[in-house]
Formats: structure tokens, C-alpha cells, sequence
């Protein structure tokens, strides 16, 4: 590509609501141009990446042995009632009507349209098992998108559906999949881990996400330090302390705290340590209020509290007006001990393993010291409450748990039945009997990836692209060219060269001086970079410079077409 027939429009100020670094140089490479919120335009830069990045998952999916379709963005309000995700889904499902007003969503996902498919396309098992893909654009109407392409409403998306006639085939197209996954993204030249995962709005039975660490990431995983395990940290079990609870050695006794309220007040007032002290929640479970205990210096894990039996699928804050109403305490003085025999009492592992412990006085203006499970506090029942913490011992019982953050990029879902029976999507076994399909999901963030590898791959002067999503592989920065006719057939003459024999080359031909040719190009990422001048060619010699090293090497024409072939 000559650089004087493309469009390239880099700039240096960006907005000041690109927090991040991927959204700045998406900006200034001139790669994205905001549209309206969340949405943007992807100019021939970026869509060149973005295709280099389409490529390889749809070679790596059709190695797999899936098979792409084409589904409709937009989708009948019919098909997501039967599923009862019409309502469920939320604020994030953008609903429209045509001229007849009749309802419709823009996609965010295609579980309902795939499953009408195969209910239509699929009457036999003999036609199982099959997984169907496609790269489709989809829609989800965040409520605060932000961070460029990273959280935008509207973004590109490889979603796959496989069916089968049971679990066991599901399980080895899961693992196919995931083989596949870990191919796409080392292809690409990302840093990954495949964790495991809660499976959210989706739904299903087991699920793991494909994160690209990154300090910026919004995910947190925990991962051994001596194995290969690694989960969301919304996922990861926070095991019980080895050692068994003391016994109680101190009276209980209620202390004044007028104005002390959170851990950190209560433990610095009364000079204990915030792992010595109990913190209480109280959510709205399916018979009424329940309280959730951890120790002070632990997090209530959500994800987990919402699985909870005692819980509506949800962990929802009870209000301070329901709070006093039950209890006739306001909110940072609750705890467990004296709470109303209506209230269920579960306890965190590492709470449960506590003795001699601070907590809420159920009285305004006071806590309890010295209190003890049993003696003091009623247990309904133990469990695992907590987010993991850097430091726990790992769940697979090898080394501990090290906390890192990633940037999710792909999913893939056991989703077993619940669509297909909710649809009614069967076919015939061998006994000619009509049986329900089991069914897989698997996602991948096209347009996601790439500012995950920006993220992963930059510096103060640009982009430093992966090379298999570079726009091109190679520049060719001539000096003088409009001077020197021999540096112009000469960077022309390599120019043809590279692209003959293969290599992405771009010829920036627009008669810069040298110092904003450079910058322009190491703005943009370009893995490998060719100066031809005069008196290099005096010399015999080219200067080569790769992206991500900070010296140049004269180099002959065949040394040269060494490294970059």
C-alpha cells in the first residue's frame, strides 16, 4: 500500500475521556472515530486489523470443524419470550418497533435465533453433532460505556452454537472449542489465561473466560502460584483455615462505638485487627432478611451470596428503613450475636474459624468484644462467602492463589438444555423417540481483541503491534525521495519486492521529513520498519529498525530479505 492513497489521519490530542491506553491510540492512530456514544466508525487502519484478527479465528473455527452462518441483528420479541430473557435480560436489550408495532430487539447475543434454526434445520441425530458460527456485529445498551471499543454498545463478536444428543458430546465439542480458543489467542500474540467462570445472563452449567492479563483490565483472575490453575476471582473458592477455632477465652462484652461504623473505625478505636473483627450484611432472601457474615478484612463475594439457597438468585442490599424495621438497628452496628431468630446467620469459612471476635452490638452506637460463634452467636450454616485474596491457599491444594487482572475476550458455556427444551428444539434418536438437544456457547470479542492487544503491546511512542495483527508487516521510509531518484527506485524496487514474496509492505510515500515519517510509524505499530536514504545506499546498506528495539542495523539487501522473510 503507497501510504499517499490511504487514508491515515494520526493525531496527537485525544479527548480527555480516554482513560485508558487503547482508547487514546485507537484515537490518535486515527483507527476509531466516536460516532455517538459507544459507537464508532472504524476507519481502513483499523479495519485492517480487525479483518488480520477475523482471519485467524475464522481459520482456526473452520479447523475446528465448525460451520459459519449468517444470522439476522435483528430479532422478533416472540423468540426471547419463550425463553423469558425478554424481560429478564435487562436495560442492556435495546427494543424497537417496526411500522406495524411489532417488537423487536437489536442482538445482543443469538441463543433464541440459532435455537429457531436448529428446531427448523435439525430432525434427526444423525445430522449431530454440529456447530454453527458466525462474525456478526451485536448490540448491548451499557449503561455507562467508556474505555473505547473496550465497553462500547455496539461491537463486533464470533459467537458459536453446537447441538447434541447429550452431555457427553457436549463436553468433548467444549473441550474442541476450548482447544481452539487457546490457538486464536496465542496465534495472535496475546498473553492469556483460560479461567474459570460464573456463566452470568447466559446461563449453563460450566463455563471459563479466555482474559488477556493486563493491568487495565476490569476483571480480577486468581491463579497458583505452582499450577495451572485459574479462575475468576468470582469463582474461586476461598478454602477453610487449616487450623481448627479456638476456644473462647473472653467474656462478651458491649462496647460504645457512637460513631464508629466501618471495620476500619471500629478496629482502629478499639485496637484489634480487621481480621479479628466480623462484618455483617443484611440481604433479602426468599423468607425475609438474611445475614451474611465475613471476617473484617474480607469482601462479600456476589456472585457467590446469589447462589445461595436462601437467596432469590440475587444478592440485594436490604434498605435501612427494612433493616431498623426488623432489627430496630441502623446499618454499622448490626453483627451477629443478639440478631432476631427470623434471620438466617451464614458464615464464611474463614469467619466461622474466628474466636473472641468484635461485631455489631445490635444497638445504635455499639459492638460486642469477646463474642463467640455458638456461645454468643447463632450459625445457620458455614459456607463460601468470600472473594479470594492473594495469598490463599490454592483450591486445587498446589501452592497459593495470586491475584492478577485481565481483560475478558472470549467465553465458552456449557449451556445443557435450557434453550432447547424452552424452545422446544428436539430430534429423533436411534429409537425414533423426540429428545430434547444439549447445547454449547462460545464467544469470542472480535473488536474486544484489539484494544486488549494494544493494551498488552504499547509504549510512549505508539502502538507495538503483535505481528500477526500489524496492518502491515513492514514500512519502507525513503528520505529524500523527491530529490534523489535512486532512493526512489530503490525504495520502490524494494517496495515491489516484499509484496511479491508475500509481506504486507507499506511505502510511505508521502514526502515527509523524516522525523514525523518515524513517529507516524511507530504510532501505528508497524513491526518492522526500512529507511532507504542516500547515504545508506552509498554504503550498500539499508537501515532496519524493529518496533520493539530502540537501535537500528545497517543491514545488505540479503541480510535484510533474511530477517524479514
Amino acid at each position: 500500500m503507497r501510504l499517499s492513497r490511504f487514508h491515515l489521519a494520526t493525531v496527537k490530542e485525544v479527548p480527555a475521556d480516554a482513560e485508558i491506553a487503547s482508547h487514546r491510540l485507537m484515537l490518535r492512530t486515527g483507527m476509531i472515530r466516536k460516532l455517538a456514544a459507544g459507537i464508532y466508525t472504524w476507519s481502513p487502519l483499523g479495519l485492517r486489523v480487525l479483518s488480520k484478527v477475523q482471519a485467524v479465528v475464522r481459520e482456526e473455527m473452520n479447523r475446528a470443524g465448525a460451520i459459519e452462518l449468517l444470522m439476522p441483528s435483528i430479532q422478533p420479541k416472540e423468540l426471547w419470550e419463550e425463553t423469558g430473557r425478554w424481560e429478564k435480560f435487562g436495560g442492556q436489550l435495546l427494543k424497537i418497533r417496526d411500522r406495524k408495532e411489532a417488537g423487536y430487539c437489536y442482538g445482543p447475543t443469538h441463543e433464541e435465533v440459532v435455537t429457531d434454526f436448529a428446531r427448523n434445520e435439525l430432525k434427526s441425530y444423525k445430522q449431530l453433532p454440529v456447530n454453527f458460527y458466525q462474525i456478526q456485529t451485536k448490540f448491548r445498551d451499557e449503561i455507562r460505556p467508556r474505555f473505547g471499543v473496550m465497553r462500547a454498545r455496539e461491537f463486533l463478536m464470533k459467537d458459536a452454537y453446537s447441538f447434541h444428543l447429550d452431555s457427553d458430546c457436549l463436553e468433548r465439542e467444549y473441550r474442541n472449542m476450548y482447544d481452539a480458543y487457546g490457538r486464536i489467542f496465542t496465534r495472535l500474540g496475546l498473553r492469556f489465561r483460560a479461567v474459570q467462570a460464573d456463566t452470568g445472563a447466559i446461563g449453563g452449567n460450566a463455563s471459563h473466560e479466555f482474559q488477556v492479563l493486563a493491568d487495565s483490565g476490569e476483571d480480577a483472575i486468581a491463579f497458583s502460584s505452582e499450577s495451572e490453575y485459574a479462575a475468576n476471582v468470582e469463582m474461586a473458592e476461598a478454602l477453610a483455615p487449616a487450623a481448627t477455632r479456638p476456644a473462647p477465652s473472653q467474656a462478651l462484652e458491649r462496647v460504645a462505638t457512637p460513631t464508629q461504623k466501618t471495620i476500619e473505625d471500629v478496629s482502629a478505636f478499639l485496637g484489634v485487627k480487621p481480621e479479628q473483627c466480623v462484618k455483617t450484611m443484611l440481604v433479602r432472601g426468599v423468607d425475609g432478611l438474611v445475614a451474611l457474615c465475613v471476617r473484617g478484612d474480607h469482601e462479600i463475594n456476589e456472585v457467590k451470596a446469589a447462589k445461595l439457597a436462601e437467596l432469590p438468585g440475587a444478592s440485594v442490599l436490604a434498605d435501612e428503613a427494612e433493616i431498623v424495621r426488623v432489627t430496630g438497628t441502623r446499618p454499622g452496628f448490626i453483627g451477629p450475636a443478639g440478631l432476631p431468630d427470623s434471620i438466617p446467620v451464614i458464615v464464611d469459612r474463614s469467619a466461622a474459624a474466628l474466636a473472641d471476635f468484635v461485631c455489631g452490638g445490635n444497638q445504635d452506637g455499639s459492638h460486642f468484644r469477646g463474642a463467640n460463634w455458638e456461645r454468643d452467636a447463632r450459625v445457620t450454616r458455614v459456607a463460601d462467602l468470600r472473594k479470594v485474596v492473594e495469598g490463599d491457599a490454592s483450591p486445587d491444594g498446589h501452592g497459593t492463589l495470586r491475584i492478577a487482572r485481565g481483560i475478558e475476550v472470549g467465553h465458552v458455556f456449557q449451556l445443557g438444555s435450557q434453550y432447547a427444551q424452552a424452545m422446544g428444539a428436539t430430534v429423533l434418536d436411534d429409537g425414533g423417540k423426540a429428545q430434547v438437544m444439549q447445547m454449547g456457547c462460545y464467544g469470542i470479542g472480535v473488536s474486544r481483541i484489539v484494544a486488549a492487544a494494544i493494551e498488552q503491546n504499547h509504549d510512549d511512542n505508539g502502538i507495538v503491534w503483535p505481528e500477526p495483527m500489524a496492518p502491515w508487516r513492514v514500512a519502507i521510509c525513503p528520505i529524500g525521495a523527491q530529490q534523489n531518484a535512486q532512493v526512489r527506485e530503490e525504495a520502490e524496487r524494494l517496495y515491489a519486492e516484499l509484496n511479491a514474496a508475500g509481506i504486507e509492505t507499506l511505502l510511505d510515500d508521502r514526502g515527509l521529513r523524516p522525523g514525523p515519517m518515524f513517529a507516524d510509524m511507530e504510532l501505528i505499530g508497524i513491526p518492522h520498519r526500512v529507511v532507504v536514504s542516500e547515504r545508506g545506499l552509498s554504503a550498500g546498506t539499508f537501515e532496519y529498525r524493529r518496533r520493539n528495539e530502540s537501535e537500528n542495523h545497517a543491514l545488505d539487501r540479503e541480510e535484510l530479505l533474511r530477517r524479514l522473510s
